[in-house]
Protein backbone atom coordinates (compact mmCIF):
# COMPACT_ATOMS: atom_id res chain seq x y z
CA UNK A 1 0.00 0.00 0.00
CA UNK A 2 1.28 3.50 -0.80
CA UNK A 3 0.18 7.04 0.04
CA UNK A 4 1.23 10.28 -1.61
CA UNK A 5 1.94 13.55 0.18
CA UNK A 6 3.35 16.95 -0.62
CA UNK A 7 5.78 16.51 2.28
CA UNK A 8 6.89 13.62 4.45
CA UNK A 9 8.97 14.29 7.55
CA UNK A 10 11.16 11.50 8.87
CA UNK A 11 11.34 12.12 12.62
CA UNK A 12 8.83 13.73 14.97
CA UNK A 13 11.10 15.82 17.19
CA UNK A 14 11.01 19.60 17.35
CA UNK A 15 12.64 19.96 13.93
CA UNK A 16 10.24 17.51 12.37
CA UNK A 17 6.97 18.68 13.88
CA UNK A 18 7.85 22.36 13.33
CA UNK A 19 8.44 21.60 9.66
CA UNK A 20 5.20 19.66 9.43
CA UNK A 21 3.10 22.40 11.02
CA UNK A 22 4.56 25.11 8.81
CA UNK A 23 4.01 23.03 5.67
CA UNK A 24 0.40 22.36 6.71
CA UNK A 25 -0.10 26.09 7.31
CA UNK A 26 1.07 26.61 3.73
CA UNK A 27 -1.62 24.26 2.45
CA UNK A 28 0.51 21.14 1.96
CA UNK A 29 -0.50 17.56 2.71
CA UNK A 30 1.91 16.28 5.36
CA UNK A 31 2.86 13.10 7.17
CA UNK A 32 5.35 12.52 9.99
CA UNK A 33 7.03 9.14 10.41
CA UNK A 34 8.02 8.55 14.04
CA UNK A 35 9.17 5.29 15.60
CA UNK A 36 8.93 6.51 19.19
CA UNK A 37 6.91 9.32 20.77
CA UNK A 38 6.04 12.54 19.02
CA UNK A 39 8.23 15.29 20.43
CA UNK A 40 11.54 13.47 20.14
CA UNK A 41 14.57 13.95 22.35
CA UNK A 42 13.75 17.51 23.41
CA UNK A 43 10.38 16.66 24.88
CA UNK A 44 11.03 13.18 26.24
CA UNK A 45 14.78 12.80 26.90
CA UNK A 46 16.29 16.28 26.83
CA UNK A 47 15.22 19.89 27.20
CA UNK A 48 11.90 19.55 28.98
CA UNK A 49 12.46 16.72 31.47
CA UNK A 50 15.92 17.96 32.44
CA UNK A 51 14.68 21.51 32.98
CA UNK A 52 11.76 20.20 35.04
CA UNK A 53 14.23 18.45 37.34
CA UNK A 54 16.48 21.50 37.39
CA UNK A 55 13.50 23.56 38.54
CA UNK A 56 12.94 21.11 41.39
CA UNK A 57 16.60 21.47 42.30
CA UNK A 58 16.29 25.26 42.22
CA UNK A 59 13.25 25.27 44.49
CA UNK A 60 14.93 22.88 46.93
CA UNK A 61 18.08 25.02 47.03
CA UNK A 62 16.00 28.14 47.66
CA UNK A 63 14.03 26.47 50.44
CA UNK A 64 17.25 25.50 52.19
CA UNK A 65 18.12 29.19 52.47
CA UNK A 66 14.56 30.37 53.08
CA UNK A 67 15.49 31.98 56.40
CA UNK A 68 17.56 34.55 54.48
CA UNK A 69 14.28 35.85 53.07
CA UNK A 70 12.47 35.81 56.41
CA UNK A 71 10.64 32.58 55.62
CA UNK A 72 10.56 30.13 58.53
CA UNK A 73 9.80 26.53 57.68
CA UNK A 74 8.73 24.27 60.55
CA UNK A 75 10.89 21.17 60.65
CA UNK A 76 13.69 20.07 58.38
CA UNK A 77 13.57 20.69 54.65
CA UNK A 78 13.67 17.40 52.77
CA UNK A 79 13.58 16.33 49.15
CA UNK A 80 11.42 13.64 47.56
CA UNK A 81 13.06 12.56 44.30
CA UNK A 82 10.15 10.33 43.34
CA UNK A 83 7.76 13.30 43.47
CA UNK A 84 10.19 15.38 41.39
CA UNK A 85 10.28 12.60 38.81
CA UNK A 86 6.48 12.39 38.84
CA UNK A 87 6.20 16.15 38.27
CA UNK A 88 8.71 15.91 35.43
CA UNK A 89 6.65 13.16 33.79
CA UNK A 90 3.44 15.17 34.21
CA UNK A 91 4.98 18.19 32.51
CA UNK A 92 6.19 16.04 29.63
CA UNK A 93 2.80 14.33 29.27
CA UNK A 94 0.94 17.64 29.22
CA UNK A 95 3.14 18.96 26.44
CA UNK A 96 2.89 15.66 24.58
CA UNK A 97 -0.90 15.88 24.61
CA UNK A 98 -0.73 19.47 23.38
CA UNK A 99 1.53 18.41 20.53
CA UNK A 100 -0.85 15.62 19.52
CA UNK A 101 -3.67 18.17 19.45
CA UNK A 102 -1.63 20.37 17.09
CA UNK A 103 -1.17 17.45 14.72
CA UNK A 104 -4.93 16.91 14.64
CA UNK A 105 -5.63 20.62 14.28
CA UNK A 106 -3.36 20.89 11.24
CA UNK A 107 -4.51 17.55 9.76
CA UNK A 108 -1.03 16.07 9.83
CA UNK A 109 -0.89 12.28 9.54
CA UNK A 110 1.27 10.55 12.14
CA UNK A 111 2.67 7.27 10.84
CA UNK A 112 4.07 5.25 13.75
CA UNK A 113 6.87 2.89 12.84
CA UNK A 114 10.39 2.62 11.48
CA UNK A 115 10.90 4.62 8.31
CA UNK A 116 13.58 3.92 5.73
CA UNK A 117 14.27 5.95 2.59
CA UNK A 118 14.17 3.93 -0.61
CA UNK A 119 15.58 4.56 -4.06
CA UNK A 120 13.74 4.74 -7.39
CA UNK A 121 11.00 2.13 -7.46
CA UNK A 122 7.57 1.33 -8.83
CA UNK A 123 6.26 4.02 -6.49
CA UNK A 124 8.46 6.87 -7.76
CA UNK A 125 11.11 7.37 -10.44
CA UNK A 126 13.39 9.11 -7.94
CA UNK A 127 14.62 8.31 -4.46
CA UNK A 128 12.96 9.84 -1.45
CA UNK A 129 9.96 7.63 -0.85
CA UNK A 130 9.80 6.18 2.66
CA UNK A 131 9.05 2.55 3.44
CA UNK A 132 7.55 2.27 6.91
CA UNK A 133 7.49 -0.84 9.04
CA UNK A 134 4.37 -0.22 11.11
CA UNK A 135 3.91 -1.09 14.77
CA UNK A 136 1.54 -3.95 13.88
CA UNK A 137 4.11 -5.58 11.62
CA UNK A 138 2.49 -4.39 8.39
CA UNK A 139 4.22 -1.96 6.04
CA UNK A 140 3.34 0.90 3.76
CA UNK A 141 5.17 3.26 1.45
CA UNK A 142 4.87 7.03 1.59
CA UNK A 143 5.57 8.87 -1.65
CA UNK A 144 6.29 12.58 -1.07
CA UNK A 145 7.08 15.40 -3.44
CA UNK A 146 9.54 16.61 -0.79
CA UNK A 147 11.21 14.84 2.12
CA UNK A 148 12.66 16.35 5.30
CA UNK A 149 15.02 14.21 7.39
CA UNK A 150 14.77 15.19 11.05
CA UNK A 151 15.99 12.10 12.85
CA UNK A 152 17.95 13.94 15.55
CA UNK A 153 20.79 12.48 17.61
CA UNK A 154 21.59 10.19 20.53
CA UNK A 155 24.12 10.33 23.37
CA UNK A 156 27.68 9.61 22.31
CA UNK A 157 30.02 7.29 24.23
CA UNK A 158 33.75 7.08 24.73
CA UNK A 159 35.47 4.23 22.89
CA UNK A 160 35.85 1.21 25.14
CA UNK A 161 33.02 2.20 27.48
CA UNK A 162 29.47 0.90 27.31
CA UNK A 163 26.56 2.37 29.23
CA UNK A 164 24.72 -0.26 31.25
CA UNK A 165 22.08 2.08 32.70
CA UNK A 166 23.08 1.07 36.22
CA UNK A 167 26.63 2.15 37.02
CA UNK A 168 27.54 3.84 33.72
CA UNK A 169 24.84 6.17 32.46
CA UNK A 170 24.01 8.42 29.56
CA UNK A 171 21.73 11.43 30.03
CA UNK A 172 18.84 9.24 28.81
CA UNK A 173 19.43 6.83 31.69
CA UNK A 174 19.92 9.61 34.23
CA UNK A 175 16.50 11.07 33.50
CA UNK A 176 14.90 7.77 34.46
CA UNK A 177 16.70 7.18 37.76
CA UNK A 178 14.37 5.84 40.44
CA UNK A 179 16.61 7.07 43.23
CA UNK A 180 19.50 9.46 43.70
CA UNK A 181 23.00 7.98 43.96
CA UNK A 182 25.22 9.09 46.81
CA UNK A 183 27.95 10.13 44.40
CA UNK A 184 28.53 10.54 40.69
CA UNK A 185 31.45 11.23 38.38
CA UNK A 186 30.36 13.23 35.34
CA UNK A 187 32.69 12.82 32.36
CA UNK A 188 32.32 15.87 30.11
CA UNK A 189 32.10 19.49 31.17
CA UNK A 190 30.03 20.76 28.28
CA UNK A 191 26.42 21.89 28.45
CA UNK A 192 24.91 18.56 29.50
CA UNK A 193 27.63 17.87 32.04
CA UNK A 194 27.42 21.20 33.86
CA UNK A 195 23.62 21.08 33.94
CA UNK A 196 23.66 17.63 35.54
CA UNK A 197 26.41 18.73 37.93
CA UNK A 198 24.22 21.62 39.06
CA UNK A 199 21.13 19.48 39.48
CA UNK A 200 22.74 16.59 41.31
CA UNK A 201 24.72 18.85 43.63
CA UNK A 202 21.57 20.70 44.64
CA UNK A 203 19.93 17.33 45.33
CA UNK A 204 22.76 16.45 47.69
CA UNK A 205 24.77 14.11 45.46
CA UNK A 206 28.57 14.29 45.75
CA UNK A 207 29.66 15.36 42.25
CA UNK A 208 33.02 15.20 40.50
CA UNK A 209 33.07 16.87 37.08
CA UNK A 210 35.83 15.79 34.69
CA UNK A 211 36.61 17.77 31.52
CA UNK A 212 39.42 16.95 29.07
CA UNK A 213 39.76 20.54 27.88
CA UNK A 214 41.40 23.19 30.05
CA UNK A 215 38.07 24.74 31.04
CA UNK A 216 34.39 24.01 31.46
CA UNK A 217 32.09 24.97 28.58
CA UNK A 218 35.04 25.08 26.15
CA UNK A 219 32.98 26.70 23.37
CA UNK A 220 31.92 29.64 25.54
CA UNK A 221 33.86 32.81 26.37
CA UNK A 222 36.88 32.15 28.58
CA UNK A 223 35.81 34.69 31.22
CA UNK A 224 32.49 32.87 31.57
CA UNK A 225 34.22 29.49 31.87
CA UNK A 226 36.50 30.75 34.62
CA UNK A 227 33.61 32.26 36.56
CA UNK A 228 31.54 29.09 36.29
CA UNK A 229 34.41 26.93 37.54
CA UNK A 230 35.03 29.32 40.44
CA UNK A 231 31.40 29.26 41.50
CA UNK A 232 31.09 25.48 41.08
CA UNK A 233 34.10 24.94 43.33
CA UNK A 234 32.77 27.43 45.88
CA UNK A 235 29.53 25.45 46.07
CA UNK A 236 31.36 22.19 46.67
CA UNK A 237 31.40 20.60 43.20
CA UNK A 238 34.78 19.06 42.48
CA UNK A 239 35.97 20.23 39.07
CA UNK A 240 38.85 18.54 37.23
CA UNK A 241 39.80 20.32 34.00
CA UNK A 242 42.58 19.28 31.66
CA UNK A 243 41.75 15.80 32.92
CA UNK A 244 41.46 12.67 30.80
CA UNK A 245 39.56 9.55 31.73
CA UNK A 246 41.70 6.46 31.07
CA UNK A 247 38.94 4.33 29.65
CA UNK A 248 40.77 1.03 30.05
CA UNK A 249 40.94 1.58 33.82
CA UNK A 250 37.17 1.71 34.39
CA UNK A 251 36.05 -1.04 36.76
CA UNK A 252 32.48 -1.78 37.78
CA UNK A 253 32.00 -3.18 41.24
CA UNK A 254 28.93 -4.37 43.10
CA UNK A 255 28.11 -0.90 44.42
CA UNK A 256 30.60 1.44 42.73
CA UNK A 257 32.43 2.34 39.56
CA UNK A 258 36.09 3.33 39.75
CA UNK A 259 38.44 4.87 37.20
CA UNK A 260 41.77 6.60 36.75
CA UNK A 261 41.88 10.26 35.75
CA UNK A 262 45.07 11.62 34.20
CA UNK A 263 46.03 15.28 34.61
CA UNK A 264 49.22 17.17 33.81
CA UNK A 265 50.36 16.61 37.40
CA UNK A 266 49.29 13.09 38.28
CA UNK A 267 47.06 10.12 37.66
CA UNK A 268 44.39 9.79 40.33
CA UNK A 269 42.11 6.88 41.10
CA UNK A 270 38.58 8.00 41.92
CA UNK A 271 35.42 6.12 42.81
CA UNK A 272 31.69 6.88 42.84
CA UNK A 273 28.39 5.08 42.94
CA UNK A 274 27.69 5.98 39.32
CA UNK A 275 29.31 7.60 36.29
CA UNK A 276 27.52 9.80 33.77
CA UNK A 277 29.11 10.08 30.33
CA UNK A 278 28.23 13.36 28.63
CA UNK A 279 30.71 13.71 25.78
CA UNK A 280 28.44 14.93 23.00
CA UNK A 281 25.83 13.45 20.73
CA UNK A 282 25.86 11.31 17.59
CA UNK A 283 23.63 12.01 14.59
CA UNK A 284 20.93 9.42 13.86
CA UNK A 285 21.98 9.08 10.23
CA UNK A 286 22.48 5.32 10.18
CA UNK A 287 19.81 2.78 9.30
CA UNK A 288 17.51 5.25 7.51
CA UNK A 289 18.35 4.27 3.94
CA UNK A 290 20.71 7.07 2.91
CA UNK A 291 22.68 4.56 0.84
CA UNK A 292 19.70 4.44 -1.53
CA UNK A 293 20.06 8.14 -2.29
CA UNK A 294 22.61 10.77 -3.32
CA UNK A 295 22.47 12.21 0.21
CA UNK A 296 26.03 12.44 1.47
CA UNK A 297 27.53 12.11 4.93
CA UNK A 298 30.55 14.04 6.20
CA UNK A 299 32.00 13.06 9.58
CA UNK A 300 28.82 11.21 10.45
CA UNK A 301 26.36 14.01 9.67
CA UNK A 302 24.29 14.81 6.59
CA UNK A 303 25.83 17.46 4.35
CA UNK A 304 23.41 20.27 3.46
CA UNK A 305 23.61 23.59 1.61
CA UNK A 306 22.53 26.99 2.91
CA UNK A 307 18.89 26.09 2.20
CA UNK A 308 19.19 22.80 4.13
CA UNK A 309 19.01 20.72 0.95
CA UNK A 310 21.05 17.54 0.67
CA UNK A 311 22.66 16.10 -2.47
CA UNK A 312 19.13 15.65 -3.78
CA UNK A 313 17.33 18.97 -3.95
CA UNK A 314 13.95 17.55 -2.91
CA UNK A 315 15.43 16.00 0.25
CA UNK A 316 16.25 18.26 3.21
CA UNK A 317 17.94 17.57 6.54
CA UNK A 318 17.33 19.66 9.68
CA UNK A 319 18.44 19.66 13.30
CA UNK A 320 21.16 17.56 14.92
CA UNK A 321 21.38 15.16 12.00
CA UNK A 322 22.94 17.83 9.76
CA UNK A 323 25.78 18.65 12.15
CA UNK A 324 24.88 22.24 12.98
CA UNK A 325 24.37 23.66 16.46
CA UNK A 326 22.79 20.90 18.52
CA UNK A 327 20.07 23.06 20.04
CA UNK A 328 16.33 22.42 20.05
CA UNK A 329 15.49 25.95 18.95
CA UNK A 330 17.89 25.60 16.03
CA UNK A 331 16.19 22.37 14.94
CA UNK A 332 12.77 23.99 15.14
CA UNK A 333 13.91 27.04 13.19
CA UNK A 334 15.56 24.90 10.53
CA UNK A 335 12.44 22.77 10.20
CA UNK A 336 10.36 25.86 9.49
CA UNK A 337 12.93 27.18 7.00
CA UNK A 338 13.12 23.85 5.15
CA UNK A 339 9.33 23.57 4.93
CA UNK A 340 9.07 27.11 3.60
CA UNK A 341 11.82 26.57 1.04
CA UNK A 342 10.23 23.31 -0.08
CA UNK A 343 7.02 25.29 -0.61
CA UNK A 344 8.79 27.76 -2.86
CA UNK A 345 9.65 30.48 -0.37
CA UNK A 346 13.16 31.92 -0.09
CA UNK A 347 13.74 30.90 3.50
CA UNK A 348 17.09 29.92 4.99
CA UNK A 349 18.24 29.60 8.60
CA UNK A 350 20.07 32.28 10.55
CA UNK A 351 23.85 32.19 10.62
CA UNK A 352 25.29 30.50 13.71
CA UNK A 353 26.45 33.80 15.24
CA UNK A 354 22.83 34.96 15.45
CA UNK A 355 21.69 31.93 17.46
CA UNK A 356 21.38 32.32 21.25
CA UNK A 357 22.95 29.54 23.32
CA UNK A 358 21.73 28.66 26.80
CA UNK A 359 23.06 26.57 29.68
CA UNK A 360 20.67 25.94 32.57
CA UNK A 361 23.32 25.48 35.23
CA UNK A 362 23.51 27.40 38.49
CA UNK A 363 24.44 30.09 37.71
CA UNK A 364 22.87 30.13 34.29
CA UNK A 365 24.99 30.85 31.21
CA UNK A 366 23.80 32.33 27.92
CA UNK A 367 25.46 33.86 24.90
CA UNK A 368 25.02 35.03 21.35
CA UNK A 369 27.64 35.90 18.76
CA UNK A 370 31.39 35.45 18.97
CA UNK A 371 33.56 35.02 22.03
CA UNK A 372 36.37 37.49 22.56
CA UNK A 373 38.89 34.96 21.28
CA UNK A 374 36.86 34.18 18.15
CA UNK A 375 36.47 37.87 17.36
CA UNK A 376 40.18 38.51 17.87
CA UNK A 377 41.05 35.61 15.57
CA UNK A 378 39.25 37.47 12.79
CA UNK A 379 41.80 40.24 13.11
CA UNK A 380 39.34 42.75 14.52
CA UNK A 381 40.28 45.54 16.89
CA UNK A 382 38.08 44.97 19.90
CA UNK A 383 36.55 46.83 22.78
CA UNK A 384 34.99 44.85 25.60
CA UNK A 385 33.23 45.55 28.87
CA UNK A 386 31.82 43.58 31.78
CA UNK A 387 29.12 44.65 34.18
CA UNK A 388 28.75 42.64 37.38
CA UNK A 389 25.43 41.64 38.91
CA UNK A 390 26.86 42.43 42.37
CA UNK A 391 25.73 46.10 42.60
CA UNK A 392 22.41 45.47 40.85
CA UNK A 393 19.40 46.10 43.06
CA UNK A 394 17.20 43.39 41.58
CA UNK A 395 19.99 40.81 41.82
CA UNK A 396 20.40 41.59 45.53
CA UNK A 397 16.64 41.42 46.05
CA UNK A 398 16.54 38.15 44.12
CA UNK A 399 19.32 36.76 46.29
CA UNK A 400 21.59 35.90 43.36
CA UNK A 401 24.24 38.47 42.46
CA UNK A 402 27.15 36.36 41.23
CA UNK A 403 28.19 36.70 37.61
CA UNK A 404 28.29 39.38 34.95
CA UNK A 405 27.32 40.49 31.45
CA UNK A 406 30.19 40.77 28.97
CA UNK A 407 29.97 42.66 25.69
CA UNK A 408 32.38 42.26 22.77
CA UNK A 409 32.29 44.98 20.09
CA UNK A 410 34.35 46.16 17.13
CA UNK A 411 36.37 49.22 18.16
CA UNK A 412 36.34 50.71 14.66
CA UNK A 413 32.81 50.01 13.42
CA UNK A 414 31.10 49.72 16.83
CA UNK A 415 29.43 46.52 15.61
CA UNK A 416 28.11 44.27 18.35
CA UNK A 417 30.04 41.01 18.01
CA UNK A 418 29.06 39.00 21.07
CA UNK A 419 27.20 39.05 24.36
CA UNK A 420 28.00 36.62 27.17
CA UNK A 421 26.05 36.34 30.40
CA UNK A 422 26.63 34.29 33.51
CA UNK A 423 24.26 34.93 36.37
CA UNK A 424 20.60 34.96 37.43
CA UNK A 425 18.08 34.40 34.63
CA UNK A 426 20.81 34.61 31.97
CA UNK A 427 18.79 32.34 29.66
CA UNK A 428 15.93 34.86 29.67
CA UNK A 429 18.12 37.97 29.41
CA UNK A 430 19.90 36.73 26.29
CA UNK A 431 16.78 37.22 24.13
CA UNK A 432 17.29 40.99 24.04
CA UNK A 433 20.89 40.54 22.90
CA UNK A 434 19.83 38.02 20.25
CA UNK A 435 17.28 40.49 18.87
CA UNK A 436 19.94 43.20 18.87
CA UNK A 437 22.23 40.95 16.84
CA UNK A 438 19.47 40.11 14.37
CA UNK A 439 18.61 43.79 13.88
CA UNK A 440 22.31 44.74 13.69
CA UNK A 441 22.06 47.12 16.63
CA UNK A 442 25.22 48.63 18.10
CA UNK A 443 25.94 48.78 21.85
CA UNK A 444 25.00 52.42 22.39
CA UNK A 445 21.56 51.81 20.85
CA UNK A 446 20.87 48.97 23.28
CA UNK A 447 22.31 50.94 26.18
CA UNK A 448 20.20 53.97 25.25
CA UNK A 449 17.02 51.91 25.46
CA UNK A 450 15.47 52.54 28.87
CA UNK A 451 15.71 49.37 30.93
CA UNK A 452 13.09 49.26 33.71
CA UNK A 453 14.26 49.50 37.30
CA UNK A 454 14.70 47.39 39.28
CA UNK A 455 15.28 44.52 36.86
CA UNK A 456 18.04 42.11 35.99
CA UNK A 457 17.92 43.50 32.43
CA UNK A 458 19.65 46.65 33.70
CA UNK A 459 22.89 44.65 33.73
CA UNK A 460 22.67 44.23 29.97
CA UNK A 461 21.98 47.91 29.39
CA UNK A 462 24.84 48.97 31.67
CA UNK A 463 27.27 46.55 30.00
CA UNK A 464 26.41 48.03 26.62
CA UNK A 465 27.10 51.54 27.93
CA UNK A 466 30.28 50.36 29.63
CA UNK A 467 31.80 49.48 26.24
CA UNK A 468 32.17 53.23 25.66
CA UNK A 469 32.84 54.10 29.30
CA UNK A 470 29.34 55.43 29.85
CA UNK A 471 27.94 53.07 32.49
CA UNK A 472 26.62 54.89 35.54
CA UNK A 473 26.39 51.72 37.61
CA UNK A 474 30.00 50.69 37.80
Amino acid sequence: MSKTYDLVVLGGGIGGYSAAIRAAQLGKSVAIVERDKLGGTCLHRGCIPSKALLRSAEVYATMKRADEFGVVADGAISFDFAKAQARKSAVVEQLHKGLQYLMTKHRIDIIRGNGRIIGPSIFSPRSGSVAVELEDGESETLVPAQLIIATGSRPGMLPGIEADGRRILTSDHALELDRLPASMVIVGGGVIGVEWATMLHEFGVEVTLVEAEKRLLPTEDEDVSRELERLFKRRGIRVMTGARLLTDTVEIGADTVSMSIETSKETERIMAETMLVSVGRVANADGIGLENTDVRLEKGVIKVNEWLQTGESHIYAVGDVNGGLQLAHVAGHEGICAAEHAAGKSSKPHAAHLVPRCVYSHPQVASVGWTERQAAEQGRELKTAKFSFKPLGKALVYGENDGFVKVVADAKTNDLLGVHIIGPQATELIAEAALAKLLDAVPWEIGSSIHPHPTLSEALGEAMLAVDGLSIGG
